[in-house]
């Protein structure tokens, strides 16, 4: 029997494939729908913020903000309160594409669970979210750290 992991990670993969594929035309890559989802319900966020909740390190995080930035996608200040905080907004580019980004997460779930029933689909959001909030747990973050940024009541999770 393979390990589950294996297969979290092919269904990861082909769904970066599958955004690459209907984002690119936007000027967005692989995974900058989560830089997106993430600016949009929480615009001004502390970038040190932003790469906790995305799970990636501060260095990855400040390179791909400043190629969203420079694609007129986001904006950078510093915080008034603290100047060695950077806070992170979208823009009206943003906030733009913000619905294709739903309406291509939505597609790829539905894709994958077209021949589940609603049960199955209930069970496995509730399965997965379990091993997300252990592997949060270990990494000695939070549920809120991916809570709701992903979408309405987590239908838009990739």
């Amino acid at each position: 029997m393979p390990s589950f992991m294996r297969e979290i990670n092919i269904v990861s993969r082909c769904g970066s494939i599958f955004r690459s594929e209907k984002l690119k035309e936007y000027g967005l890559g692989e995974n900058n729908h989560s830089y997106i989802l993430i600016l949009c319900r929480n615009p001004g966020i502390p970038q040190e913020e932003l790469a906790r909740r995305l799970f990636i390190n501060k260095s990855n995080v400040t390179r791909t903000l400043a190629a969203l930035e420079a694609d007129g996608f986001v904006t950078r200040s510093p915080s008034e309160k603290d100047r060695r905080v950077t806070l992170v907004f979208p823009t009206e580019k943003a906030y733009s594409v913000l619905p294709l980004i739903r309406e291509t997460l939505r597609e790829w779930r539905r894709y994958l669970t077209e021949d589940f029933s609603d049960e199955d689909r209930e069970k496995l959001v509730e399965l997965t979210h379990r091993l997300a909030v252990r592997a949060a747990e270990y990494a000695e973050l939070s549920e809120e750290a991916f809570g709701e940024d992903y979408g309405e009541s987590g239908g838009d999770r990739g």
